[in-house]
């Protein structure tokens, strides 16, 4: 195995077929990331969502896709020649993936792309031990899907952070008031269909626990672009407010936590969540 994949790989001290797929897919993210740069990626685009903050601010919960805004609307956009830098990235450090762009069936700004890679060929070149590999069941697929928003609504502000492994390399991201903008969005407008997305509420409690101010502005952008705030005054932080205690009342708590439960190691940090918990932690978010 290569050295500095190695070096990627032990700290997540892996004890099962699950962690070991856990940290291959973030070793995969990273590298994603390291190919997005050398491919001047990020003079375009940046950064978001949670896997940045897992990636960049060290969120302790895992994240499957990545997200990416392109700094200003550009209709014509190709994510094509990027999957292609993608696949080469990784075929450098030993990793055989695909990287395909997925055909659109609806009219959308979103443009996506999977990246696929056979999981018990990447547990052999990571050098997982065999009781691990015999668990990965035949024909398993590592799936990770790659999203670019080709019409993002204004006001986002971004900055630069730095990855030091394998490389060190830096990543074009949305500042955190603004990661917490759009975090904000999915919480208030996503639509639940059968199921709620804890990883929304657990993000949440990781913002309002380290004091992150929330960029009102850019939520109103990404709510007018949608179409959830339609009136003609701007979005007030009392009207924030109101729409955010609704949503509250409106979760079913239990099925956030069944969500949450995949993505984090210790299922004690969801225990005390309830309406009122919310309710009350809510109440510390500062907008800009």
């Amino acid at each position: 195995m290569n050295r500095a994949i190695q070096s990627m790989l032990e700290p997540y001290k892996c004890q099962n077929a699950g962690d070991y797929e856990n940290a291959l897919r973030e070793i995969f993210q990273e590298l994603t990331l390291l190919g997005l740069w050398r491919g001047k990626f990020f003079e375009h685009a940046a950064f978001y969502g949670g896997t940045a903050l897992r990636i960049l601010h060290g969120l302790d919960r895992f994240s499957e896709d990545i997200d990416f805004s392109l700094l200003r609307p550009d209709s014509e956009f190709n994510l094509a020649p990027y999957c292609r830098i993608i696949e080469n990235e990784l075929n450098a450090w030993g990793f055989p993936v695909t990287v395909q762009v997925k055909a659109k069936t609806t009219d959308s700004a979103i443009e996506s792309a999977f990246l696929k890679a056979d999981t018990i060929t990447q547990m052999l070149i990571i050098e997982a031990p065999e009781e691990v590999q015999a668990r990965v069941q035949h024909n398993q697929v590592l799936r990770i899907k790659l999203e670019v928003d080709t019409h993002p609504p204004a006001g986002f502000q971004t900055e630069s952070r730095y990855l030091l492994q394998p490389i060190p390399f830096p990543v074009r991201t949305y500042t955190l008031p603004s990661l917490f903008a759009g975090k904000m969005h999915a919480l208030l407008c996503r639509n639940w269909g059968n199921r709620v997305k804890g990883r929304d509420w657990y993000d949440l409690v990781w913002y309002i626990s380290r004091g992150i101010p929330l960029d009102l502005t850019h939520l109103e952008a990404r709510m007018r672009q949608t179409g959830h705030w339609t009136e003609a005054e701007a979005l007030s932080e009392q009207a924030f407010r109101e729409l955010l205690m609704e949503r509250i009342r409106r979760v079913d708590i239990r099925s956030a936590q069944k969500d949450a439960e995949r993505f984090i190691r210790n299922p004690d940090a969801i225990a005390v969540w309830s309406s009122e918990f919310f309710e009350q932690i809510t109440l510390k978010i500062q907008p800009l």
